[in-house]
């Protein structure tokens, strides 16, 4: 457990020689012709809006989970990374290594694959909404009176587009067939759910539940590899074993804190977004590093 300052936050990635080329709500990106850089900051994001504070650290928790990650599935699939040690990032970025040790990855650049595999081992979200009104998700029939948060008789494949902007939609694994062909929807289908199943029994060993999670794939020499973030708080629900109760929502590992405080003090969702308190900071920090050291079984970043 800690204290943060968020005077140690990295909020933009500034090296000065070098501009950055593209910024999503938490990573920054650097653009190396075959390769890229991938910075993870201290933004944090709710309700599509990045927030007025940060999470001091939470990039490099990221990271850290992500690299884990990566290592622990490399025998179902490779992945992009090419190197996570800032002594072996091309200049000017191995002369920033305060800034960038720990949250960066040096990555292949990739064909991305315009698909977000989300796989679900648990009725929660917007699948739980889903299965209300119809009794399936993503054209999926599953059997019937199950409630929130129950255990799915086997993990599902319910992918969604890639959206630029806005909300991710769902589409149906035919649908996905005729944006990317059908080898590549069996290839990416397969490999998402082999990837959960493995984690989701390795993350259970540890107290924790993968609740459902996304991957992203892009293609590398004619190969379909692992891109993106994996298996992070931020991409998946991680929710803790000895909490579970079936037919309710469950607390979890990753910006809960944040939701419920900004639901509380009635924010319109609208930007800008305001900032938080310092007691919200740690509450949500604290889980993810929580998450963290479950996950790994390491006490320091």
């Amino acid at each position: 457990m800690a204290n943060t300052s968020t005077n140690d936050a990295v909020t933009k990635v500034n090296i000065p020689e070098r501009p950055v080329d593209r910024s999503g709500k938490v990573r920054d990106l650097f653009d190396l012709g075959d390769k890229m850089l991938l910075v993870a900051s201290d933004r944090i994001s709710a309700f599509d809006s990045i927030l007025g504070s940060p999470i001091p650290g939470k990039g490099k928790i990221l990271t850290q989970i992500s690299l884990f990650w990566f290592d622990f599935v490399k025998d179902i699939i490779q992945n992009h990374i090419i190197s996570s040690n800032t002594a072996d990032f091309p200049e000017p970025f191995n002369k920033y290594p305060e800034i960038l040790d720990k949250r960066s990855m040096l990555v292949k650049k990739t064909k991305v694959i315009p698909i977000e595999c989300v796989v679900r081992g648990y009725l929660s979200g917007s699948g739980w909404k889903d299965y209300k009104q119809s009794g399936a998700i993503c054209g999926i029939e599953l059997p019937k009176g199950l409630k929130e948060s129950s255990k799915l008789p086997e993990p599902i494949f319910t992918p969604s587009t890639k959206a630029e902007s806005g909300h991710d939609l769902p589409v149906t694994e035919e649908e996905v067939k005729k944006i990317v062909g059908e080898e590549v929807t069996k290839t990416i289908k397969e490999k998402s759910l082999a990837i959960y199943n493995k984690a989701a029994d390795y993350a259970l060993g540890r107290g924790i539940i993968i609740a459902d999670t996304k991957f992203e794939f892009g293609i590398s020499d004619g190969r379909i590899i692992l891109i993106d973030e994996i298996l992070t708080p931020d991409s998946s629900r991680f929710w803790p074993l000895d909490q579970y109760k079936e037919g309710q929502s469950q607390p979890s590992y990753d910006k809960q804190f944040v939701r419920d405080y900004l639901e509380e003090i009635k924010w319109d969702k609208e930007p800008p977004a305001p900032g938080l308190p310092d007691a919200i900071i740690n509450k949500t920090y604290n889980k993810y590093f929580e998450a963290y050291g479950k996950l790994t079984g390491k006490n320091s970043l």
